[in-house]
């Protein structure tokens, strides 16, 4: 391993707790990046299914005549996990090994309560690259504050689909027909409110299944454009998220 890039990419695999932890194994997705000096920085996913996760940011070192990562998780972005469940801050210290193809990162964390000074219960931890994160099939878009538009089209060829929209388990719009013109609704992201999970659900295949409809996101002076396939067992998912990194750079800029 010449250069720590070689490492970037996406990490998937298990982590273990010592009794009294949340879950005794879960699994653990390292999305890392690490620049030409060696600092590392990337973003963590601690999941037992896509639905229920916490996500957070990290930084770190790489030393590479050892080939270990330093990493400390830091700022929370989201989770969602259940009610008697507190988050725990992790430092990993992981080692790069290659055996008969396989890569590998493995080692030791450690780690603190979510805003105490309590130490959560030690563990190990193994992960593999992976050609793709867990998370691919929901998109997270990083938003600033404010309120979000959301509009909803047919995409395509306008066949009689129609839609139900939940906003973070909320119903927001019932049984909507897609069409050329949008069906709008909002959503507001701010410090109270730095997750929103945008969820459209078909109740009809219209004349040409599935249900698939373009949805635009006006963000501020930005917009996205989303295409969205929902059919009579699978819904279609987006999350926004509020980033303060996304404030920062706005603010520096004005």
């Amino acid at each position: 391993m010449a250069h720590g890039q070689e490492l970037n990419g996406i990490w998937k695999g298990t982590l273990t707790q010592q009794p009294g932890g949340c879950f005794p194994v879960y699994y653990i997705e390292l999305q890392i990046n690490i620049g030409m000096d060696n600092g590392v920085k990337g973003a963590s996913y601690h999941y037992s299914d896509i639905t229920n996760y916490v996500k957070k940011k990290f930084t770190g070192t790489y030393n590479a005549s050892l080939k270990k990562i330093s990493i400390q998780e830091k700022d929370m972005i989201t989770f969602h996990i259940p009610l008697d469940c507190v988050p725990c801050v992790k430092n990993y210290e992981l080692w790069y090994s290659r055996t008969n193809g396989k890569e590998v990162l493995s080692g030791d964390w450690s780690g603190k309560v979510m805003n105490t000074d309590f130490e959560c219960q030690p563990g190990q931890i193994v992960l593999t690259r992976v050609a793709e994160s867990a998370f691919k099939e929901i998109p997270e878009i990083a938003v600033d504050t404010g309120t979000l538009r959301l509009d909803f089209y047919d995409n395509a060829i306008v066949d009689d689909d129609s839609i139900s929209v939940y906003v973070n388990n909320k119903l927001v719009l019932t049984h909507q027909r897609l069409s050329l013109k949008p069906i709008t609704t909002y959503v507001k992201i701010d410090l109270l409110n730095t997750f929103q999970e945008v969820q459209m659900v078909a109740e009809n295949m219209g004349s040409i299944p599935p249900n698939t409809a373009l949805l635009i996101v006006t963000a501020g002076e930005k917009r996205y454009r989303l295409y969205l396939t929902s059919t009579e067992t699978k819904s279609a998912k987006v999350r926004f998220i509020y980033d303060k990194e996304v404030s920062e750079k706005k603010s520096n800029k004005q």
